[in-house]
């Protein structure tokens, strides 16, 4: 058990003792339409652009040229990405082998514009091997495959968690983690349209990642709500109660996320250009996930079930939560 779990002689730990052991405690809970105000502030924004100018798509969504040919000597990633631009392209190169056979994929290329390229190609970068220059066009089939592919994955995913967490916990709980869990696939969505960064298929794997990873947290938090919660005594806040959990899982969610996004941020250096577009959107997925774990997802099910408390059922008496 984490410290602060037990007070004295062993029993669990007061509101009060919980209060006094984090030295930086504020009530998170009290301030929950703060936490909602920056969620807004960043989402809002998100979606106005995606109607606006929607997502900048990659060759893996909207279609274009394969290239894959082997140099006879190692090349560099900015030497190929330069001469692209050279001619006015641009595209995602990947090396392998070496760093002597490189995967070029561009937009459709017309017939003088690939001309243009492979000179371009072999007068600055160097000689490459004709014969097993291989050269593909790309549908925009595929992405739409892979767009509807990750729609129902995501609605698949959704209704199990949905009905695992009201069968662990509660409906509520279920609605609540659901709710901040599209906040994250929002937020991701919505920075990557304001930015115009470009996607491709690992974009489609970091948001069923990040999916799963967000939920993981939540349900930590609410594991912790729902012990508690059996512990209440008549005339206890619920607010108070909710607060003290978040409390009690703090150490160990700001613990979780600051270590991710170590490794995150060490392969979005580090790594090749390939992995750019997924460590990316896991940084931003993984910090809105921590963010929507601690201050969003547990307020949600307080406003919740503070709602519930206050509608009348038929006879007027209300709603239990």
């Amino acid at each position: 058990m984490e410290k602060g779990e037990k007070g004295e002689k062993g029993h669990p730990a007061t509101y009060e003792e919980v209060q006094k052991i984090h030295p930086l405690y504020f009530n998170v809970v009290k301030k929950r339409y703060w936490w909602f105000a920056i969620s807004l502030l960043v989402i809002i924004p998100g979606i106005i652009s995606l109607f606006m100018h929607g997502l900048n798509l990659g060759i893996d969504f909207k279609g274009g040229t394969m290239i894959e040919m082997t140099f006879q000597k190692p090349v560099t990633q900015s030497a190929i990405t330069d001469t692209l631009q050279s001619v006015g392209l641009k595209g995602e190169v990947q090396l392998s082998n070496g760093n002597e056979s490189v995967l070029i994929r561009t937009d459709a290329l017309q017939p003088d514009k690939r001309d243009d390229l492979m000179t371009a190609l072999q007068k600055k970068v160097g000689d490459y091997d004709k014969k097993t220059l291989q050269e593909d066009e790309v549908g925009p089939a595929m992405g739409q495959e892979l767009t509807r592919n990750a729609f129902w994955s995501l609605l698949i995913a959704m209704g199990l968690m949905i009905a695992y967490i009201s069968f662990r916990f509660q409906f509520v709980f279920a609605i609540s983690g659901i709710i901040a869990l599209l906040h994250d696939v929002l937020v991701v969505l919505g920075l990557f349209s304001i930015f115009q960064w470009q996607i491709d298929a690992p974009f489609v794997a970091a948001v069923l990642t990040i999916f799963g990873y967000s939920i993981n947290d939540t349900v930590v938090i609410f594991d912790r709500i729902r012990e508690n919660e059996t512990r209440m005594r008549r005339g206890d806040s619920y607010e108070d109660m909710v607060d003290k959990s978040v409390w009690q899982t703090m150490r160990r969610s700001v613990n979780t996320v600051v270590t991710v996004l170590i490794a995150l941020f060490s392969v979005f250096i580090l790594g090749g250009e390939s992995t750019k577009v997924f460590s990316l959107a896991m940084l931003i997925g993984v910090f809105s996930g921590a963010y929507s774990s601690i201050f969003n997802a547990s307020q949600i099910l307080v406003e919740i079930k503070t709602h519930m408390k206050k509608t009348p059922r038929k006879g007027g008496k209300p709603v239990r939560a």
